[in-house]
Protein backbone atom coordinates (compact mmCIF):
# COMPACT_ATOMS: atom_id res chain seq x y z
CA UNK A 1 0.00 0.00 0.00
CA UNK A 2 1.65 3.29 -0.96
CA UNK A 3 1.32 6.92 -1.44
CA UNK A 4 2.45 8.87 -4.41
CA UNK A 5 3.67 11.87 -5.47
CA UNK A 6 5.04 13.29 -8.62
CA UNK A 7 6.97 17.02 -8.45
CA UNK A 8 10.14 18.03 -10.20
CA UNK A 9 13.22 19.32 -8.90
CA UNK A 10 15.95 21.05 -10.52
CA UNK A 11 13.51 20.46 -13.97
CA UNK A 12 13.47 16.63 -13.46
CA UNK A 13 10.45 14.86 -12.95
CA UNK A 14 10.75 13.05 -9.77
CA UNK A 15 8.23 10.62 -7.86
CA UNK A 16 8.01 9.69 -4.36
CA UNK A 17 6.59 6.84 -3.22
CA UNK A 18 5.65 6.68 0.59
CA UNK A 19 4.05 3.82 2.61
CA UNK A 20 0.63 5.01 3.43
CA UNK A 21 -0.89 4.72 6.94
CA UNK A 22 -3.99 3.54 8.08
CA UNK A 23 -6.83 2.36 5.59
CA UNK A 24 -6.26 3.89 2.20
CA UNK A 25 -8.53 4.12 -1.14
CA UNK A 26 -8.52 1.09 -3.64
CA UNK A 27 -6.62 3.21 -5.75
CA UNK A 28 -8.10 1.46 -8.87
CA UNK A 29 -7.10 4.52 -11.33
CA UNK A 30 -3.54 3.49 -10.58
CA UNK A 31 -4.17 -0.29 -11.40
CA UNK A 32 -5.54 0.52 -14.45
CA UNK A 33 -2.45 2.62 -15.42
CA UNK A 34 -0.84 -0.49 -14.93
CA UNK A 35 -3.55 -2.74 -17.29
CA UNK A 36 -0.16 -3.63 -19.39
CA UNK A 37 1.44 -5.12 -17.00
CA UNK A 38 -1.58 -6.79 -15.50
CA UNK A 39 -1.89 -8.45 -19.14
CA UNK A 40 1.62 -9.34 -18.76
CA UNK A 41 1.19 -11.08 -15.35
CA UNK A 42 -1.99 -12.72 -16.81
CA UNK A 43 -0.41 -13.93 -20.08
CA UNK A 44 2.81 -15.47 -18.11
CA UNK A 45 0.57 -17.29 -15.86
CA UNK A 46 -1.05 -18.85 -18.76
CA UNK A 47 2.00 -19.85 -20.58
CA UNK A 48 3.77 -21.34 -16.92
CA UNK A 49 0.76 -23.34 -16.01
CA UNK A 50 1.08 -26.44 -18.13
CA UNK A 51 4.88 -25.71 -19.27
CA UNK A 52 6.84 -29.13 -19.35
CA UNK A 53 3.94 -31.00 -19.26
CA UNK A 54 2.95 -34.04 -21.30
CA UNK A 55 -0.94 -33.07 -22.02
CA UNK A 56 -0.71 -29.30 -21.76
CA UNK A 57 -4.22 -27.27 -21.85
CA UNK A 58 -6.11 -30.87 -21.86
CA UNK A 59 -5.46 -30.86 -18.33
CA UNK A 60 -8.10 -27.94 -18.21
CA UNK A 61 -10.51 -30.25 -19.67
CA UNK A 62 -9.69 -33.28 -17.94
CA UNK A 63 -9.56 -32.65 -14.63
CA UNK A 64 -13.57 -31.52 -14.59
CA UNK A 65 -14.05 -34.51 -17.09
CA UNK A 66 -13.12 -37.13 -15.06
CA UNK A 67 -14.32 -35.89 -11.82
CA UNK A 68 -17.78 -35.68 -13.39
CA UNK A 69 -17.39 -39.11 -14.00
CA UNK A 70 -16.23 -40.32 -10.72
CA UNK A 71 -19.28 -37.97 -9.26
CA UNK A 72 -21.30 -39.88 -11.76
CA UNK A 73 -20.60 -43.45 -10.75
CA UNK A 74 -20.80 -42.72 -6.64
CA UNK A 75 -23.49 -40.00 -6.26
CA UNK A 76 -25.35 -40.33 -9.46
CA UNK A 77 -25.55 -44.26 -10.01
CA UNK A 78 -24.51 -45.52 -6.65
CA UNK A 79 -26.29 -42.88 -4.79
CA UNK A 80 -29.14 -41.99 -6.56
CA UNK A 81 -28.87 -38.37 -5.99
CA UNK A 82 -31.48 -36.49 -7.91
CA UNK A 83 -30.97 -34.10 -10.63
CA UNK A 84 -33.96 -31.98 -11.75
CA UNK A 85 -34.93 -34.90 -14.21
CA UNK A 86 -31.44 -34.06 -16.31
CA UNK A 87 -29.22 -37.18 -17.22
CA UNK A 88 -26.57 -36.71 -13.85
CA UNK A 89 -23.11 -36.49 -16.16
CA UNK A 90 -24.49 -33.28 -17.84
CA UNK A 91 -26.27 -31.90 -14.81
CA UNK A 92 -22.92 -32.79 -12.46
CA UNK A 93 -20.47 -30.97 -15.25
CA UNK A 94 -22.59 -27.92 -16.03
CA UNK A 95 -21.75 -27.46 -12.15
CA UNK A 96 -18.05 -28.23 -12.49
CA UNK A 97 -17.29 -26.06 -14.97
CA UNK A 98 -17.68 -23.04 -13.26
CA UNK A 99 -16.49 -24.50 -9.63
CA UNK A 100 -13.41 -25.44 -11.55
CA UNK A 101 -13.07 -21.75 -12.18
CA UNK A 102 -13.38 -20.73 -9.06
CA UNK A 103 -11.56 -23.26 -7.14
CA UNK A 104 -8.11 -23.58 -9.39
CA UNK A 105 -8.45 -19.12 -9.50
CA UNK A 106 -8.46 -19.23 -5.24
CA UNK A 107 -5.77 -22.33 -5.31
CA UNK A 108 -3.63 -20.11 -7.45
CA UNK A 109 -4.25 -16.39 -6.24
CA UNK A 110 -3.90 -16.98 -2.34
CA UNK A 111 -0.35 -18.65 -3.31
CA UNK A 112 0.57 -15.38 -5.73
CA UNK A 113 2.41 -12.66 -3.23
CA UNK A 114 4.24 -15.74 -1.82
CA UNK A 115 4.88 -17.29 -5.23
CA UNK A 116 6.28 -13.28 -6.55
CA UNK A 117 8.32 -12.99 -3.51
CA UNK A 118 11.43 -11.99 -5.30
CA UNK A 119 9.27 -9.61 -7.73
CA UNK A 120 7.46 -7.37 -4.51
CA UNK A 121 10.97 -6.84 -3.06
CA UNK A 122 12.44 -5.65 -6.03
CA UNK A 123 9.85 -3.34 -8.04
CA UNK A 124 6.99 -1.02 -7.02
CA UNK A 125 3.67 -2.14 -9.10
CA UNK A 126 -0.13 -2.37 -7.65
CA UNK A 127 0.22 -5.43 -5.68
CA UNK A 128 -3.26 -6.44 -6.31
CA UNK A 129 -2.08 -7.66 -9.82
CA UNK A 130 -0.82 -10.65 -9.07
CA UNK A 131 -3.79 -11.98 -7.41
CA UNK A 132 -6.13 -10.95 -10.22
CA UNK A 133 -3.77 -12.25 -13.01
CA UNK A 134 -4.03 -15.51 -11.52
CA UNK A 135 -7.77 -15.54 -11.54
CA UNK A 136 -8.21 -13.91 -15.13
CA UNK A 137 -5.78 -17.26 -16.47
CA UNK A 138 -8.27 -19.56 -15.64
CA UNK A 139 -10.73 -18.03 -18.16
CA UNK A 140 -8.92 -20.00 -20.58
CA UNK A 141 -9.26 -23.38 -18.85
CA UNK A 142 -12.80 -22.47 -18.11
CA UNK A 143 -13.43 -21.55 -22.11
CA UNK A 144 -11.79 -25.11 -22.82
CA UNK A 145 -14.01 -26.81 -20.52
CA UNK A 146 -17.20 -24.79 -20.98
CA UNK A 147 -16.66 -26.19 -25.18
CA UNK A 148 -16.53 -30.10 -23.85
CA UNK A 149 -20.10 -29.07 -22.02
CA UNK A 150 -21.54 -27.54 -25.33
CA UNK A 151 -20.98 -31.49 -27.02
CA UNK A 152 -21.95 -33.08 -24.47
CA UNK A 153 -25.73 -30.31 -24.85
CA UNK A 154 -25.33 -32.03 -28.51
CA UNK A 155 -25.09 -35.84 -26.93
CA UNK A 156 -27.89 -35.37 -24.47
CA UNK A 157 -30.31 -33.05 -27.00
CA UNK A 158 -30.79 -30.23 -24.26
CA UNK A 159 -31.17 -27.04 -26.10
CA UNK A 160 -30.29 -23.75 -24.25
CA UNK A 161 -33.09 -21.27 -23.88
CA UNK A 162 -33.15 -17.35 -23.99
CA UNK A 163 -31.99 -17.90 -20.44
CA UNK A 164 -27.93 -18.32 -22.06
CA UNK A 165 -27.82 -14.27 -21.96
CA UNK A 166 -26.95 -14.87 -18.38
CA UNK A 167 -24.20 -16.99 -18.77
CA UNK A 168 -21.60 -13.51 -18.61
CA UNK A 169 -23.11 -12.10 -15.98
CA UNK A 170 -23.04 -15.71 -13.65
CA UNK A 171 -19.06 -15.91 -15.13
CA UNK A 172 -18.85 -12.85 -13.60
CA UNK A 173 -20.44 -13.32 -10.16
CA UNK A 174 -18.16 -16.37 -9.81
CA UNK A 175 -15.38 -14.12 -11.27
CA UNK A 176 -15.94 -11.45 -7.82
CA UNK A 177 -16.50 -14.14 -5.88
CA UNK A 178 -13.16 -15.84 -6.38
CA UNK A 179 -11.39 -12.40 -6.94
CA UNK A 180 -12.74 -11.08 -3.22
CA UNK A 181 -12.09 -14.85 -1.14
CA UNK A 182 -8.52 -14.34 -3.11
CA UNK A 183 -7.54 -10.97 -1.77
CA UNK A 184 -8.20 -11.96 1.95
CA UNK A 185 -6.16 -15.49 1.58
CA UNK A 186 -3.56 -13.70 -0.53
CA UNK A 187 -3.37 -10.72 2.43
CA UNK A 188 -3.27 -13.67 5.01
CA UNK A 189 -0.77 -15.82 3.15
CA UNK A 190 2.13 -13.33 3.64
CA UNK A 191 1.44 -12.86 7.11
CA UNK A 192 0.37 -16.47 7.97
CA UNK A 193 1.75 -19.14 6.25
CA UNK A 194 -0.61 -22.10 7.18
CA UNK A 195 -2.87 -20.32 5.07
CA UNK A 196 -1.63 -22.65 2.00
CA UNK A 197 -2.48 -25.90 3.83
CA UNK A 198 -5.68 -24.28 4.69
CA UNK A 199 -7.15 -23.43 1.47
CA UNK A 200 -7.00 -26.81 0.10
CA UNK A 201 -8.81 -28.21 2.87
CA UNK A 202 -11.64 -24.75 2.85
CA UNK A 203 -11.94 -25.33 -1.03
CA UNK A 204 -12.60 -28.97 -0.66
CA UNK A 205 -15.40 -28.05 2.10
CA UNK A 206 -17.08 -25.59 -0.13
CA UNK A 207 -17.41 -27.72 -2.45
CA UNK A 208 -19.69 -30.01 -0.65
CA UNK A 209 -21.28 -26.60 0.55
CA UNK A 210 -22.11 -26.02 -2.59
CA UNK A 211 -24.76 -27.91 -4.97
CA UNK A 212 -22.33 -29.44 -7.64
CA UNK A 213 -23.13 -32.48 -6.87
CA UNK A 214 -26.77 -32.46 -5.49
CA UNK A 215 -29.30 -29.65 -6.48
CA UNK A 216 -30.46 -26.93 -4.59
CA UNK A 217 -34.07 -27.91 -4.76
CA UNK A 218 -33.62 -30.88 -2.00
CA UNK A 219 -33.97 -28.10 0.37
CA UNK A 220 -37.80 -27.00 0.00
CA UNK A 221 -37.86 -24.00 2.43
CA UNK A 222 -37.52 -20.60 0.99
CA UNK A 223 -36.29 -19.03 3.74
CA UNK A 224 -33.55 -21.76 4.17
CA UNK A 225 -32.73 -21.52 0.51
CA UNK A 226 -31.48 -17.81 0.84
CA UNK A 227 -29.77 -18.43 3.93
CA UNK A 228 -27.97 -21.21 1.52
CA UNK A 229 -27.95 -18.48 -0.96
CA UNK A 230 -25.45 -16.52 1.34
CA UNK A 231 -22.67 -19.18 -0.24
CA UNK A 232 -22.38 -16.84 -3.36
CA UNK A 233 -21.01 -19.80 -5.45
CA UNK A 234 -24.36 -21.70 -4.68
CA UNK A 235 -26.36 -18.86 -7.33
CA UNK A 236 -23.46 -19.18 -9.82
CA UNK A 237 -24.10 -23.07 -10.18
CA UNK A 238 -27.97 -23.01 -9.77
CA UNK A 239 -27.90 -20.20 -12.28
CA UNK A 240 -25.63 -22.32 -15.25
CA UNK A 241 -28.27 -25.11 -14.97
CA UNK A 242 -30.64 -22.68 -15.35
CA UNK A 243 -29.56 -20.98 -18.33
CA UNK A 244 -27.82 -23.71 -19.62
CA UNK A 245 -29.84 -26.95 -18.69
CA UNK A 246 -33.02 -25.41 -18.64
CA UNK A 247 -34.21 -26.31 -14.76
CA UNK A 248 -37.33 -25.59 -13.46
CA UNK A 249 -37.05 -23.67 -10.66
CA UNK A 250 -35.62 -19.76 -11.84
CA UNK A 251 -32.72 -18.90 -9.05
CA UNK A 252 -33.67 -15.16 -9.20
CA UNK A 253 -33.69 -14.96 -5.69
CA UNK A 254 -30.96 -16.81 -4.53
CA UNK A 255 -28.65 -14.96 -7.57
CA UNK A 256 -29.41 -11.86 -6.17
CA UNK A 257 -28.24 -13.13 -2.67
CA UNK A 258 -25.33 -14.42 -3.87
CA UNK A 259 -24.47 -11.31 -5.76
CA UNK A 260 -24.75 -9.09 -2.91
CA UNK A 261 -22.37 -11.21 -0.81
CA UNK A 262 -19.92 -11.74 -3.50
CA UNK A 263 -19.39 -8.05 -4.21
CA UNK A 264 -18.90 -7.48 -0.02
CA UNK A 265 -16.14 -9.96 -0.37
CA UNK A 266 -14.44 -8.34 -2.98
CA UNK A 267 -14.98 -4.65 -1.53
CA UNK A 268 -14.24 -5.80 2.15
CA UNK A 269 -11.48 -8.08 0.49
CA UNK A 270 -9.45 -5.04 -1.40
CA UNK A 271 -9.80 -3.02 1.45
CA UNK A 272 -8.21 -5.43 3.43
CA UNK A 273 -5.70 -6.27 0.88
CA UNK A 274 -4.78 -2.76 0.55
CA UNK A 275 -4.38 -2.89 4.34
CA UNK A 276 -1.58 -4.92 4.54
CA UNK A 277 0.47 -3.95 1.73
CA UNK A 278 2.57 -2.12 3.19
CA UNK A 279 3.62 -4.78 5.19
CA UNK A 280 4.53 -7.30 1.99
CA UNK A 281 7.73 -6.67 1.03
CA UNK A 282 8.86 -6.83 4.86
CA UNK A 283 7.50 -10.01 5.67
CA UNK A 284 7.78 -12.05 1.96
Amino acid sequence: MSEIEQGSVAGRSVTVIRASKGWASLNLRELWEFRELLFFFTWRDIKVRYKQTVLGASWAILQPFFTMVIFSLIFGRLAKMPSDGIPYPIFSYAALVPWTFFSNGLSKASNSLVGGSNLLKKVYFPRMALPISAVLGGVVDFVLAFFVLILMMLYYETIPTINVLWLPLLLALAFITCLGVSFWFAAMNVQFRDVRYVVPFFIQAWMFATPVVYPASLIKSEFWQMVYALNPMVGVIEGFRWALLGTKTAPGPMIIVSSVVAVTLLVTGAFYFRRMEKTFADVV
